[in-house]
């Protein structure tokens, strides 16, 4: 692909995945920022780019890896090591006490919703927000892989419907 076409396809994507960064953020400016490394990214691997492949799901694979290590990267930057002889990670994030009453109750509200979920939807949802992998949840349940990725969009989407109050 020419540096010219492979620019145009990304800028096209630039709604949907700011659309995308934002579901995972909730936060604009943030958003912005994870589209910005995106393109980086994109910009900086387009001689990775396979032609004939699905441009949109790779671009949109660079963003989702992209928020996951800068998650990971901040949850590492909050864990303390404690140097004793048992060598116990601590995790020195937020006290119990700055927890706030509407957090309390949204989680509460989120868990509900969860828990309500029919149990062929909730269990690759769940498996999924821990963080096991699409294939790992599908070998786990004896499930086709697409089975396993349509119950968790659809339990996505069911939730959206239902907490539609958080956004």
């Amino acid at each position: 692909m020419k540096p010219n076409e492979f620019n145009n396809k990304l800028i096209d994507l630039k709604d949907n995945l700011k659309y995308f960064a934002y579901s995972l953020v909730s936060n604009d400016e943030e958003a912005d920022d994870l589209v910005q490394e995106t393109f980086f990214k994109a910009i900086s691997n387009q001689e990775k780019y396979a032609d004939n492949t699905n441009f949109k799901a790779w671009v949109f694979t660079i963003l989702k890896n992209t928020f996951i290590n800068n998650y990971n990267k901040a949850v590492r930057q909050k864990t303390a090591f404690d140097n004793t002889k048992d060598a116990y990670y601590l995790n020195s994030g937020q006290a119990e006490s700055s927890i706030s009453p509407e957090s309390t109750f949204a989680a509460n509200e989120i868990s509900k919703a969860i828990f309500g979920l029919d149990e062929a939807y909730r269990v690759p949802f769940e498996r999924f927000t821990q963080g096991y992998k699409y294939q790992e949840i599908a070998d786990e349940l004896e499930l086709p892989i697409g089975t396993v990725k349509s119950r968790i969009f659809f339990a996505r989407k069911k939730l959206m419907g239902q907490l539609s109050d958080f956004r």
